[in-house]
């Protein structure tokens, strides 16, 4: 989950929705596992440079002290994730939201064969971001060989690169379909998501409805009245089933949320 708007309760987001992040780790609808229980992570962005992040390798539904800290944490951009491993161990360096600098990056599907590409992938990093790879996961390698195409200039053409090299070493190896994936990443002022896979059959992801319809739509519906006109919500699941609130992401495209205006694309990865 990512929200970008007004400045808002972390626990609002967290734990209040009907179909909550919190509801959908042990009850998934529309994901590849039911139950999702190998650890979890939020990032925000507040006081100070750069974003906060806390993670932990308790499933999401146990942990105290995500629900101590979720009612102080007050943010305008918050990243929410719960993981359900691939195959890499459950620690928390595995755990998204990843971190580098202004920027976070967080990841729903897997880099098929990533036990046999890893070595080609990770020797396609630049050496000055090497040294701070801190886990082991596809989903991380993702994020570097992003940054490495440069994420923080162009995040479209970046991915683009980044998702193109990782299919040319898959095929390499005789791996059929390398690319499942959702991704959301943000500089704290804007977010990027993507949804794309090598065999055109993506996992979900919908973005929320422009305030200023759903107010009309749902005048009764109180909450509504309390978001700014520039609150979006982009989920791999819907939060909630309010008529008109959610849509979905057209399969292989990418969108950019931001002040004033969003966009959203089509997306195909770039061939090295």
């Amino acid at each position: 989950m990512a929200y970008s708007g007004d400045p808002i309760l972390a626990e609002d987001l967290l734990f209040r929705p009907v179909h909550s992040i919190i509801d959908q780790s042990l009850h998934s609808r529309l994901g590849a596992t039911t139950t999702n229980g190998d650890g979890f992570g939020i990032g925000w962005y507040g006081e100070g440079t750069g974003p906060a992040v806390f993670k932990s390798i308790d499933p999401v539904w146990n942990d105290e002290n995500l629900r101590e800290i979720a009612g102080r944490i007050r943010t305008p951009l918050l990243f929410a994730h719960i993981r359900a491993s691939t195959g890499t161990p459950v620690q928390r360096s595995n755990c998204h939201p990843f971190r580098h600098g202004q920027w976070m990056w967080m990841h729903n599907g897997a880099i098929r064969g990533f036990h046999e590409v890893k070595r080609d992938l990770l020797l396609a990093v630049d050496p000055s971001l090497y040294p701070d790879i801190e886990g082991s996961t596809d989903s991380e390698a993702l994020f570097f060989l992003a940054l490495t195409f440069g994420l923080t200039e162009d995040p479209f053409s970046a991915v683009g690169r980044a998702v193109g090299l990782v299919q040319k070493v898959g095929h390499e190896h005789g791996i059929e379909y390398p690319v499942q994936m959702t991704v959301a990443t943000t500089n704290g002022e804007s977010v990027w998501v993507f949804r794309y896979s090598s065999e055109g059959q993506s996992r979900s992801l919908f973005f929320s409805t422009d305030v200023s319809t759903l107010v009309q739509l749902h005048p009764d519906v109180a909450i509504l009245q309390s978001l700014g006109e520039e609150t979006r919500l982009v989920v791999s699941e819907p939060l909630g089933n309010l008529a008109g609130a959610w849509n979905e992401v057209p399969e292989s495209s990418a969108g950019v949320i931001r002040p004033g205006r969003d966009e959203i694309r089509p997306f195909q990865p770039v061939a090295p």
